[in-house]
């Protein structure tokens, strides 16, 4: 008898990862394709049951394919469509019915920051907790909000969206139109603006003073902080504050008992987690204080997206 098995896929602007991954959140073969957002969503869907199929001959003697979990750019779960997402120049996708040509297996898509809260809690560090949020900080900020065991898709499937949050009133000018989100100031690119803020503002000497403003990432402030950069401490600093500040009301609305910090700028470690857990401490109402953990993610690096997708399709089939 065939074990079963599910395709894990984790769509990004710049590279789609896939992997087939059993019960317990083994992935047991992975590959990755370059998304080409620019070309028709068909082309993509294409090139991509082509890779899964080429992928499924290493296991086709011991696996049966069960269903298919897709993360994706503004995700829409309850309909299975992507809408008009950043960085991929789709539009309007049915992505459930595109799959369906070549799969009569079941299909269930969410956004990327909610696959990633399903696969903590099925096979990270939110594994047995019901309550907890998920932030993932990449280029921008995504959320995940599981509350009562469930993860929280609002009346239109488009809930938990922290990074979208006002933290500045009239502040930095977001992807999304307004201004002053909070994934402005707290993601890989709002500590950027960040460092450039306060070099302008100061003459205190930095090794970030260095590098090309159109050149600077998150990991050269990185760099710079393990070096004992004041510069790029205080940007940590800030960055860390508009996070825990945030945070605090988003502990208000669901009392989490963990918030787990994800993706690319979580990799800082203390540099962003102190400062984080200290102004969510401060900011926080007294019945919450010294209740919430702020940890790490739980899942293997490299394996993170494609865990999480699987995770949401794992979910469907047990319901």
């Amino acid at each position: 008898m065939l074990s079963k098995v599910v395709l894990g896929v984790d769509i990004g602007g710049t590279y789609t990862k896939l992997g087939f991954v059993t019960e317990q959140g083994k992935v047991l073969v992975k590959a990755e394709i370059p998304t080409e957002a620019q070309k028709p969503a068909q082309n993509f869907f294409e090139r991509l049951h082509a890779e899964a199929t080429r992928l499924f001959q290493h296991i086709k003697t011991n696996y049966e394919l069960a269903g298919i979990g897709l993360g994706a750019p503004n995700a829409n779960y309850y309909k299975g469509t992507i809408e008009q997402p950043p960085n991929l120049s789709w539009g309007y996708v049915d992505v459930v019915n595109t799959l369906k040509q070549w799969y009569k297996v079941p299909i269930a898509l969410t956004n990327d920051a909610n696959a990633a809260a399903l696969g903590e809690m099925l096979f990270g560090a939110a594994k047995g907790m019901k309550d907890f949020i998920v932030i993932t900080l990449g280029t921008g900020l995504g959320s995940g909000i599981v509350a009562n065991g469930q993860l929280i898709y609002g009346h239109d499937g488009f809930a938990g969206e922290i990074g979208h949050t006002i933290v500045v009133p009239n502040g930095r000018l977001c992807g999304c139109g307004r201004r002053g989100c909070l994934e402005t100031y707290a993601s890989a690119t709002g500590i950027c603006k960040t460092v450039v803020e306060l070099l302008q503002a100061s003459d205190v000497t930095s090794e970030l003073r260095l590098v090309p403003v159109e050149k600077l990432t998150s990991k050269h402030v990185y760099e710079a902080a393990r070096n004992g950069d004041k510069l790029a401490l205080e940007a940590f600093e800030k960055t860390g504050y508009y996070l825990g500040f945030k945070l605090a009301d988003s502990v208000a609305h669901t009392s989490p008992e963990a918030i787990i910090l994800f993706g690319g700028l979580a990799k800082a470690g203390d540099f962003i987690f102190k400062p984080t857990k200290k102004y969510l401490e401060e900011n926080l109402l007294g019945i919450f204080k010294n209740k919430v953990k702020l940890i790490p993610s739980g899942l293997p690096e490299g394996e993170t997206a494609i865990l999480g997708a699987a995770a949401l399709i794992w979910i469907e089939l047990k319901k």
